[in-house]
């Protein structure tokens, strides 16, 4: 796993009142009284370049469920390819050998981002990671970004670690290891310049400075995408996102493995064609390849998959609901360039269960805080 390092420890916070096209240097400024101070983090830490990918989580379904049992819902069949066949990215076989049940669905798959994560799901990678053993650690500067590359033995032991996940509001536990980013974390690391670029020193997007209260006159390009393997074709187009522009067709493909018509009206929601085309539009790029980097380096915290964070939030409308409420961040490949804007500040239940069936753009972007040294074998 590859993380980018994010300095500038104390960056101001800026305000922001969700998804309306503007920054405030405080809340006394902002219109409404509905305004979130985001952004600033008091200490350095490293955040996933990538977001995690099909190859990495069926590495770790392999480990956390090795007999193919799965006690914590870490898979749900609407995730195959035989289920759905545009966005299923995971098969399963209850006849495979031990630590083998789980298989990445087809190869175009593999540096995909997972798309079907729930919070609790990330929770216990993130568990997997800190239990098991940190084999190789090096670092290596490309431009004016600083990365750090981990070899991981990753651990059966999901349930605790970095989060506690008998307490239903579990927070971080210990100073040093892998994290689900917090919203301030990740908000620092895809829009603030350290360099004062932007508004604040903040971008509009996580790939470019932009302009806010232009609406969406200076955001990324689109990706377009091979129809076959979801590779980005137009990578000389910076800078550049996967999202659903009005100005084109979301960025769609269907596994060359699979019929044209198949991925056109076989979905495990039971729509007809014409109500699965317009909801279902968008699909994930190949991690990375968009090529546009955040202020620190990373790529596709613009577009691609939505990702968690691990900051718990209330419940929309003041409610009192008794769920587990957590912002997520990013922008998706379905959904246009308003989602990417740092007051883009959605949240959902941690355990959503419906979106294990219905949604295909949730990711998972690991955070490290501490020095992560190698550990010596067990």
């Amino acid at each position: 796993m590859t993380t980018a390092q994010v300095g500038a420890p104390g960056n101001p916070a800026v305000g922001i009142v969700p998804f309306t096209d503007a920054i405030y240097r405080s809340c006394a400024d902002a219109p409404t009284g509905d305004c979130l101070m985001v952004g600033r983090v008091d200490r350095p830490y490293e955040i996933g370049k990538f977001e995690v990918t099909v190859d990495q989580w069926v590495a770790f379904l392999n480990t956390a469920d090795p007999s193919g049992h799965d006690p914590h819902g870490l898979y749900d069949e609407t995730e195959s390819s035989s289920a759905w066949p545009k966005y299923g990215q995971i098969n399963f076989s209850g006849h495979a050998r031990r630590g083998r049940h789980y298989s990445v669905a087809y190869p175009q798959w593999s540096d995909k981002p997972y798309g079907f994560s729930t919070f609790l799901r990330a929770a216990r990678f993130v568990n997997s990671l800190y239990n098991g053993r940190v084999i190789a650690k090096s670092t290596m500067r490309s431009g004016d970004f600083q990365y750090v590359s981990y070899s991981v033995r990753l651990s059966q032991n999901t349930e605790n670690g970095m989060y506690d996940l008998s307490r239903p509001k579990a927070t971080r536990v210990h100073d040093t290891g892998f994290v689900v980013p917090s919203q301030d974390e990740w908000i620092k690391a895809a829009y603030y310049d350290p360099h004062g670029g932007g508004t604040y020193s903040y971008w509009k997007y996580p790939t470019n400075p932009g302009v806010f209260g232009d609406g969406e006159a200076t955001a990324p390009a689109p990706t377009v995408l091979n129809p076959a393997t979801g590779d980005v074709t137009n990578a000389s187009s910076q800078p550049l996102a996967s999202y659903h522009s009005d100005r084109s067709p979301a960025p769609s493909w269907c596994p060359a493995q699979v019929s044209r018509n198949a991925c056109a009206t076989v979905n495990p929601l039971g729509l007809d064609p014409i109500a699965y085309a317009a909801l279902y539009q968008g699909s994930l790029s190949s991690v990375g390849q968009a090529l546009t980097p955040s202020p620190w380096g990373t790529l596709d915290q613009g577009g691609n998959a939505v990702e968690w964070t691990d900051t718990i939030t209330p419940p929309p409308s003041g409610g009192s609901s008794g769920r587990v409420w957590r912002r997520l961040h990013g922008g998706i490949s379905n959904a246009g360039a308003y989602q990417m804007w740092p007051s883009a500040v959605g949240l959902q239940p941690q355990d959503n269960v419906f979106f294990n069936h219905t949604y295909p753009w949730l990711g998972i972007r690991i955070g490290v805080i501490g020095d992560l040294t190698p550990s010596q074998p067990q």
